[in-house]
């Protein structure tokens, strides 16, 4: 029997994180179900994409790219960005690591807000910096509560634009009063992993903010609008110092051979990505809508800009007897109790004929709680 005295000790930072818990592909009795828990492109992956990591099986036994120098040339054109100004990793969650990895340590505080993406603030514990949660403004972004809390030990700052898990977005201008009221010495990291389902007037300015000031990162996926979840392809673009500092500590080899010709593959797609992003629009406004009609009975959707609806159920229904009703009738939702959200859901913008299932099963639920 091991002596556990003798036995390797974790950190306490390392002890301190809740473990990330994915959305559920299957129900709890192994039933497969439409998945809408992930926030992946119910449209799959351009057929272009496809075939690009097809090409790649003759050369499994090839290191991919280490310096990723075609990904990075395709984003450049793509995005009026610099190459060298780009770092990249497995998936946005990885460079979101790394920033808080070169930027941040034990003593350090690491600033986001509530109800934000759940990597922050494991991203923070994993260096042993300590987690700052600021408060939301009715589940948004409260730029003055960041600020508030921002003091001499911080040294990063998370906001995702729109935000995960509730689909608010936060203005230019208001972007622009948080950079400007934040010390230089702190890094603002702006996570826009849905900045693709966005109209074009509603551009927050964080590239144009990453160009030219020198403690801004903006990162970004191929996950989301690109269908390109298994892959994990994700960059960031900020000043040449932040990303040769960034660069110190990521993974030689982050995604292989083929998710690098997808990448750019995707990116040539423009019709895809429009079909996406209209088809979420109308859907994302339907299913909205039908939820206000459900208002009276506690059901409330926070406005959203992403691929997906926070559903607020405050009222006779449960959060959780909503999530159970939709798992019976074959459709997984993110139930987020381990986010402070028990009284919310996140669903995925799915097909037509998805969202209209889970208004039938919201409905008739509702209707049985009388």
């Amino acid at each position: 029997m091991t002596d556990a005295a003798l036995a390797p000790t974790p950190k306490p930072w390392i002890m301190g994180i809740a473990p990330y818990v994915p959305g559920r592909a299957t129900a709890e009795d192994g039933r497969p179900v439409v998945k809408l828990s992930s926030n992946e492109n119910p449209f799959g992956t351009p057929a272009a994409a496809r075939d690009a990591y097809r090409s790649a099986a003759d050369e499994l036994e090839r290191y991919p790219d280490a310096a990723a120098v075609e990904l990075r040339a395709a984003l450049s054109a793509h995005y009026g960005v610099e190459a060298d100004r780009i770092v990249y990793g497995t998936g946005s969650d990885e460079v979101l690591h790394l920033a808080a990895g070169t930027f941040a340590g034990p003593g350090d505080e690491i600033v986001f807000v509530r109800y934000g993406f759940a990597v922050y603030e494991i991203a923070a514990r994993r260096v042993g910096a300590v987690p700052v949660i600021a408060a939301d403004a009715d589940y948004a972004t409260d730029v003055d509560a960041i600020l508030a809390a921002v003091t001499e030990r911080t040294k990063v700052v998370f906001v995702a634009n729109p935000n995960n898990p509730t689909g608010t977005y936060t203005s230019r201008e208001e972007i622009a009063r948080l950079h400007a009221g934040l010390p230089r010495d702190v890094l603002l990291v702006l996570d826009q992993a849905y900045t693709e389902y966005l109209d074009a007037e509603d551009d927050d300015g964080a590239l144009e903010l990453a160009r030219t000031q020198p403690n801004v990162l903006v990162t970004r996926t191929f996950s989301k609008i690109f269908g390109l979840a298994a892959e994990r392809v994700g960059w960031g673009y900020a000043a040449p110092e932040v990303i040769a500092a960034m660069h110190r500590i990521r993974a030689p080899f982050a995604f292989g051979i083929g998710a690098q010709r997808a990448a750019i593959a995707a990116l040539g797609d423009a019709g895809f990505v429009r079909h996406s992003r209209e088809h979420n629009a109308t859907w994302r406004a339907w299913f909205a809508d039908q939820i206000a009609a459900l208002g009276n009975a506690g059901l409330r959707a926070v406005p959203s800009k992403a691929n997906f609806v926070l559903v607020l159920f405050e009222g006779r229904v449960s959060a959780e007897a909503a999530y159970r009703a939709l798992m019976a009738a074959g459709y997984a939702t993110r139930w987020l109790p381990g986010q402070g959200l028990p009284h919310g859901l996140r669903i995925t913008i799915g097909s037509e004929g998805d969202m209209r299932a889970v208004v039938d099963v919201l409905r008739a639920l509702v209707e049985r709680a009388g």
